[in-house]
């Protein structure tokens, strides 16, 4: 394996957007930004309880990926989590 694949990271990024008026001209930007990263992208608004789901497929450096979220955890009314896995 390449050291350049090695040190990248593989993972699941989870956002929860309460406020999609607000937070989804940020989020698109944020996307755009980081879109070497991001491998795939689904979203489903969840009506009955008036809020978005999105899940991020990432490929990157811990630190890429870190500033990714870091940047989305600052929006308001939006949660987010990211899991790895262990390749």
């Amino acid at each position: 394996m390449s050291t350049q694949i090695k040190n990248r990271r593989l993972g699941v990024v989870a956002i929860i957007v309460k406020d999609r008026d607000r937070a989804y001209s940020a989020l698109s930007e944020i996307f755009h930004d980081f879109g070497r990263i991001i491998v795939g992208r689904l979203g489903i608004p969840y009506r009955e309880r008036n809020v978005s789901v999105m899940a991020l497929i990432v490929d990157g450096s811990t630190d890429e990926i870190g500033a990714m979220t870091g940047k989305i955890g600052q929006i308001k009314d939006v949660s987010v989590k990211t899991a790895f896995t262990s390749l």
